[in-house]
């Protein structure tokens, strides 16, 4: 009786210890984990750069002042837990997917939509540093429509694919003006002219600005807001975007890597999950 007894205690004693060896190392793993890597969201800043920090082992590229770089990752959000809005003010219908909207107001004609949104802040930060004879795009058609000759003037006469430009207004160079021009390339430009429009770059050569591309009806694009590197050259990106129905134009999480979101990993020919978008068969391109 008393070697059932010391052989059933050596038992016991023995899964006991099984049980309480694996749990611990499980446990010291994940306070290593905590350890280094540090929270990466700051709920109470208010723009990109602020709003995520960098991870362990990384830091921030560095770009010149006053470049499209920087201005993009100064670019101001609105409070943390502000919800993506339509255009027509209601809210769009998941609200899971991003952790910061940018201060950039939706018009309610509804034709801001994702490749619009981009086209904007490009337009914008070109107009901002008094670089306006810069700042035009291609339709659909593959016709060039710059904002110079609308300011002028001159209109697009549209019949089928077939495009011809008309002095047929005053000359006009107001802000005013120049949205209704961004009016104009939303109805005839979007993610195919521009997919057609910009040469493609290469994963290893991305910087903030750059973006990542779907040419179609339906496609998508989603562009570079920040950018940090480590001492292998390693490099990790924020996403923005707008999205159809048009709405506000948002930082992405990253769905598929909590342990680095809402940072990307970027790879050429990838299968790339954006919030509610899968990139396939897509490529990077970059604003002349």
């Amino acid at each position: 009786m008393k070697k059932i007894l010391l052989i059933l205690l050596l038992f016991i004693t023995m899964v006991i210890l099984a049980y309480q060896l694996k749990p611990v190392k499980k446990v010291g793993d994940k306070f290593v984990s905590i350890m280094e890597t540090p929270e990466l969201i700051n709920k109470d800043s208010l723009t990109i750069k602020s709003r995520v920090n960098v991870p362990v082992g990384y830091k921030r590229t560095t770009y010149a002042p006053g470049s499209f770089q920087e201005y993009l990752r100064n670019y101001k959000l609105k409070s943390f837990g502000s919800k993506i809005i339509n255009y027509d003010d209601t809210n769009y219908f998941w609200q899971g997917g991003h952790i910061g909207i940018l201060e950039i107001p939706v018009p309610k004609n509804g034709l801001q939509q994702c490749a619009d949104a981009l086209i904007r802040i490009r337009s914008e930060y070109l107009w901002d540093t008094n670089r306006k004879d810069e700042i035009g795009f291609n339709f659909t058609s593959g016709h060039y429509c710059a904002w110079t000759k609308y300011a002028e003037g001159y209109r697009p006469k549209i019949n089928g694919n077939k495009v011809t430009f008309h002095k047929t207004a005053k000359g006009d160079s107001s802000k005013d003006n120049f949205y209704k021009y961004l009016n104009l390339i939303y109805m005839y430009s979007g993610t195919l002219s521009l997919y057609n429009e910009l040469k493609p770059i290469k994963a290893k050569d991305l910087k903030i600005g750059d973006m990542l591309i779907k040419g179609g009806s339906p496609g998508h694009i989603v562009m570079i807001g920040d950018e940090v590197v480590n001492n292998k050259g390693e490099k990790l990106f924020l996403l923005f975007q707008g999205n159809t129905p048009a709405q506000s134009v948002h930082l992405v999480k990253n769905l598929e890597d909590s342990d680095i979101s809402p940072w990307y990993q970027m790879k050429d020919n990838a299968v790339i999950p954006v919030s509610n978008y899968t990139f396939g068969s897509s490529k990077f391109v970059r604003f002349k």
